[in-house]
């Protein structure tokens, strides 16, 4: 590809539009990373915050009010703020899953330990609180702290549902809504806020950040069968942590007695062979549920972009739009 090309993919065409602004946001989080007492807290946290990730949340905050016209600082910390979060979670995440593996790399609590990565974990969101409060927004501050609780909230939903054959579609949403969509939606919300949007536009931007990270979880725990190695996740990775997923629950509420058998031996008791794996895919491919979870992506993509034509138009509303697109094509 020829170097003066644009970038095909619409997340990095977002992050050349806000280069000066993720700049900002960058060196910011390399601050408020730093520890003069616990040189540790930078190590782990540059570990993970440097891995390469798309920065997409932070992203969203900057996008949301640079689309409603702010000019102010306060993106710059908000966007940080979000991030922080973000990067705490996953940090409390590969701990609680005991993943050994996060965006292609060997996790923090491999490298060093449990206890590590969960105290660095409460300092990031520390940071996060502190950064929220500077903005002197009382709105804003409620938003991202909600969000926090309601992120803290879906996890411990999935502590008890994930493993649960009687866990419905309606329980799983629920969970999706908490540790994932929840982080997006207050992203786009608080960028309309601090703009001082009417409530129509910051609505939108909520369902849209709603929406979109409901499809986006949906597609990552579809591509656990239907991806590759490339997506820096291990192929299967959910089925061996026992996870009941999208695609499973619809398999689960399709099955026969010897299928549900099979659902109960492998996530409900955990005794599973080399050749589960295989067989699991089968029934999903048997029973379709990979397109119809796909099907479900889309009509949450579909919901996102619904969201975007409320608000004006402008150059980065059609970003976010191909952005939701996107979201969908990585299992095209």
């Amino acid at each position: 590809m020829p170097l003066n090309m644009p970038a095909v993919k619409p997340h990095d065409r977002l992050a050349e539009l806000l280069a000066d602004d993720l700049e900002q946001v960058n060196s910011l989080i390399r601050t408020r990373m730093s520890s003069r007492h616990a040189p540790r807290i930078p190590e782990v946290t540059a570990h993970l915050v440097e891995a390469g990730g798309k920065r997409l949340r932070p992203m969203l905050t900057l996008a949301a009010a640079r689309m409603c016209g702010y000019d102010g600082p306060d993106h710059i910390k908000l966007a940080a703020t979000v991030e922080f979060i973000h990067t705490a979670t996953l940090l409390h995440d590969d701990v609680v899953d005991e993943s050994e593996k996060r965006r292609g790399r060997p996790t923090a609590n491999l490298l060093w330990d449990n206890k590590s990565s969960v105290l660095v974990g409460d300092y990031l969101f520390a940071r996060s609180f502190q950064l929220m409060v500077e903005t002197g927004n009382l709105r804003v501050l409620d938003i991202l702290s909600n969000a926090a609780a309601t992120i803290a909230e879906g996890e411990v939903l999935q502590l008890s549902a994930a493993q649960d054959l009687a866990t419905t579609e309606e329980i799983y949403l629920q969970v999706v809504r908490g540790k994932t969509a929840a982080l997006f939606s207050a992203a786009t919300e608080v960028g309309g806020v601090i703009s001082d949007q009417e409530e129509t536009i910051v609505k939108a931007l909520f369902d849209y950040g709603d929406a979109l990270g409901i499809a986006f979880q949906i597609v990552d725990d579809l591509l656990d069968y239907w991806g590759s190695d490339a997506t820096g996740k291990n192929i299967g990775d959910d089925f061996r942590e026992r996870k009941l997923t999208l695609p499973v629950i619809k398999a689960v509420a399709a099955a026969n007695e010897t299928e549900r058998a099979f659902w109960s031996r492998t996530i409900e008791k955990g005794r599973q062979d080399e050749s589960d794996l295989d067989h699991a895919v089968s029934l999903l491919g048997k029973h379709g549920t990979l397109e119809a979870t796909r099907k479900d992506a889309l009509c949450w993509i579909e919901t996102a972009r619904e969201a975007l034509r409320q608000l004006p138009p402008h150059p980065i509303r059609d970003l976010l739009d191909e952005l939701a697109d996107y979201v969908i094509a990585r299992v095209n």
